[in-house]
């Protein structure tokens, strides 16, 4: 009798783990939560152990199912390396490729980067989300997200910084015509600002003073978890914001923003191109993220 497959089930597996949900595991997938259902079955009578919790609303591991998947995802790791050291560099891509990005920078300045990838490339597909929200990569299954500041929590996660820009403190004509222009960093606590939120942009600005970066909270009057409709809160008169150059640009060129305190509020804020480990080899993930630095190498990110 032949020996079993001992890959049989184990992509599954994963995914159904990474996406804490047979439906959602499925989808990905492209098959039947019943096929998912099916394939992790056989898999646990092959092992002699349960590896999921399941219930009606709920899809959770098992202790066994915790270090199995630690196992598997090390040797997916493994594969996934040795099939890319083969791949000819000149390639051309295919499938598909999940990036995060803010949605400003993401629509004005990335969004014409990746099309142009994609006629390059045209058996390529992506699934694009426009956030200024962070999000969990592994758990969320994106290939590459493209994140402003300071980064975080990057343990499992590989990041290639692209670009700084300078950040900018601007309000439209209108507001600085009935309220005044801020002369001085302390002068913004009299001002109305319009600030992000704890999962959009930052509530904190930063001003550099007598040599010195400081992060300062300014008057919260306006909160807004979307950057580019930030920014129209801005220009609409609402008062003053602080936001990367590129986000603002074209309203400083026709007018609609001014900027004040250009002399303390032009503190740079790194651009990074992130992704989970398990993609650090993908063809695709490895083509964007040099095309990126090229395109920051040419001043298009600036």
């Amino acid at each position: 009798m032949p020996e079993q497959d001992p890959l049989a089930g184990v992509s599954v597996f994963v995914a159904a783990a990474h996406a804490g949900s047979f439906t959602v595991a499925a989808e990905r997938l492209g098959i039947t939560k019943s096929a998912v259902g099916k394939a992790v079955a056989r898999l646990e009578a092959r092992l002699g152990t349960k590896l999921f919790h399941r219930t009606t609303r709920l899809t959770r591991l098992t202790a066994d199912g915790e270090a199995y998947l630690a196992a598997c995802a090390s040797a997916i790791e493994e594969v996934a390396a040795a099939q890319a050291a083969l791949s000819s560099a000149g390639r051309v891509l295919q499938g598909r490729l999940r990036i995060d990005m803010p949605v400003a920078f993401g629509r004005q300045v990335l969004l014409p980067i990746l099309t142009d990838i994609v006629r390059q490339h045209p058996l390529l597909s992506l699934s694009l989300t426009f956030t200024d929200a962070t999000s969990d990569l592994l758990q969320d299954d994106v290939d590459l997200a493209i994140r402003f500041g300071a980064l975080k929590d990057t343990n499992h996660l590989i990041a290639r910084h692209l670009v700084d820009q300078d950040r900018v403190i601007c309000a439209s004509p209108a507001y600085l015509e009935r309220h005044g222009r801020p002369e001085t960093v302390e002068a913004l606590r009299h001002h109305s600002c319009v600030v992000g939120s704890p999962k959009g942009p930052p509530l904190a600005w930063f001003v550099r003073q007598q040599g010195d970066v400081r992060r300062i909270l300014p008057p919260t009057t306006h909160q807004v978890s979307d950057g580019e409709a930030l920014v129209e809160a801005a220009a609409a008169g609402l008062g003053l914001c602080q936001v990367p150059l590129s986000m603002v640009r074209n309203h400083l060129a026709q007018g609609r923003l001014v900027p004040v305190l250009a002399d303390c509020s032009t503190v740079p804020v790194e651009v990074h191109a992130v992704w989970p480990t398990r993609s650090q080899l993908s063809h695709r993930v490895r083509h964007v993220v040099d095309r990126l630095v090229a395109e920051a190498a040419a001043g298009t990110l600036s």
